[in-house]
């Protein structure tokens, strides 16, 4: 599974992934489990599991795989995830970290779609609220820690402020590309005298034939799946070109791609604004990639196939291109990022990274669930067991559902 010999990652982890998919699944179900809050929260839980504790891979490899990410179109968190799995375990293993991290939430949309009734009443209410504030807890932690690793210095930290302070002051999805790009150019310009990145100790079982196939076909499914449906008028064709393109096209993680998926099913009338967002809705409440909201849309969409068969063909066709696209780039990129000017370029990228951690740290995750002192409280529990008592994230979970539950019976 080592085709190509490429490497990927820097200098702390130096023996050779060799993990089983069983290990990647089960260590994804339980994140798919419990990994609340959105795409930047998904970050950090899995800084916290793959990184520091089952040490998998290095601080730096993991940094290049979300840089990396954030530039490609799709769900950056399950482009991380799946390229975690493919390091540890091969395409096995990629396709078991996909796989436990978008089912549950995949399964629970679809349960919703069928009529399953969503969370009432103060426990049910002050659980869902209390989870946002874990994600309080997970984002901080993600932040505090890569900016210590990252930002080790006044040129890096101060690309973070500034990527910070782009995305805090811009409404455009564009900012966050647009904030990674400046990162680089400055890193370029201020990074340069920094220590160089030593050998890479991480194999990427992807060879350049398979990398040009991937993009190859990414693209050729782009051009081509609307000409197929000008010719065969199928159905189930403008259904997985409906969901392949939204995935193909969305920049900025997975709630920019609502948007697109609302023109794409609600403009034609293949599901009504209210069901749209009332499953939009379901979204927020459950653990997981947001793009899962694809299954419930293949649920409920009025053209053939939908139901269970419907989710299953909205998740590999919103998931698809974000995946082929990745699989494109990981062989070329290591080449890339190989050079002094593009090590600089990374320190820089990183240091950017890190600052958009910290504006995502305020808006969305903070000025959206920490609202009172208790708010807070909550939040700061979970931090200090996190960084403090390094209790496992999964408790931190727990300790939060049952914060927001006292909270919320408390106003009662």
């Amino acid at each position: 599974m080592q085709n190509g010999g490429r490497k990927f990652g820097a200098a702390a982890n130096a023996a050779a992934p060799s993990g089983h998919p069983a290990e990647v699944f089960t260590a994804f179900l339980r994140l798919g489990l419990t990994s609340f809050g959105g795409p930047i929260a998904h970050i950090g839980y899995f800084h916290e599991e793959f990184v520091v504790r089952r040490k998998w891979l290095d601080e730096q490899a993991y940094v290049d795989l979300v840089a990396l990410c954030q530039f490609l179109p799709g769900p950056a968190s399950s482009q991380v995830g799946f390229s975690i799995g493919l390091l540890r375990a091969g395409y096995g293993g990629a396709l078991a970290a996909w796989t436990g991290f978008t089912l549950p939430s995949a399964i629970a949309l679809v349960l919703f779609a069928y009529g399953a009734g969503a969370l009432i009443g103060p426990v049910g209410t002050g659980m869902l609220h209390g989870l946002k504030l874990v994600a309080v807890a997970i984002v901080a932690q993600a932040v505090w820690g890569m900016a210590r690793t990252l930002c080790p210095d006044k040129e890096r930290a101060s690309i973070a402020t500034a990527a910070a302070l782009i995305i805090l002051f811009s409404t455009s999805s564009v900012a966050q590309i647009l904030a990674i790009a400046l990162g680089g150019i400055a890193g370029l310009w201020l990074c340069r005298g920094a220590q160089p990145i030593e050998g890479a100790h991480i194999p990427i079982p992807v060879g350049r034939r398979t990398g040009m196939a991937a993009l190859t076909l990414f693209f050729v499914l782009l051009v081509g799946l609307p000409i197929l449906q000008s010719i065969e008028n199928a159905q189930s064709i403008a259904l997985f070109d409906a969901f392949y393109r939204s995935g193909a096209l969305v920049f900025g993680g997975g709630h920019v791609v609502l948007p697109l998926l609302r023109q794409a099913f609600v403009s034609p009338g293949w599901v009504s604004d209210d069901t749209f967002l009332a499953g939009y809705g379901a979204a927020q409440a459950v653990p997981g990639p947001l793009f899962t909201f694809a299954a419930y849309l293949g649920a409920v969409v009025n053209l053939s196939p939908h139901g269970v068969a419907g989710a299953a063909l909205g998740l590999i066709g919103i998931f698809l291109p974000g995946i082929l696209i990745l699989l494109g780039t990981l062989p070329f990129w290591e080449t890339f990022r190989k050079r002094a000017g593009a090590q600089a370029a990374m320190r820089g990228i990183n240091a950017a990274v890190v600052g958009l951690l910290g504006a995502a740290l305020y808006n969305p995750v903070w000025t959206s669930s920490v609202k009172t002192p208790g708010d807070f409280g909550v939040a700061l529990v979970g931090f200090v067991l996190l960084i403090v008592w390094r209790a496992p994230p999964l408790l931190v979970v727990i300790v939060g559902a049952l914060g927001g539950i006292a909270l919320a019976i408390a106003k009662f």
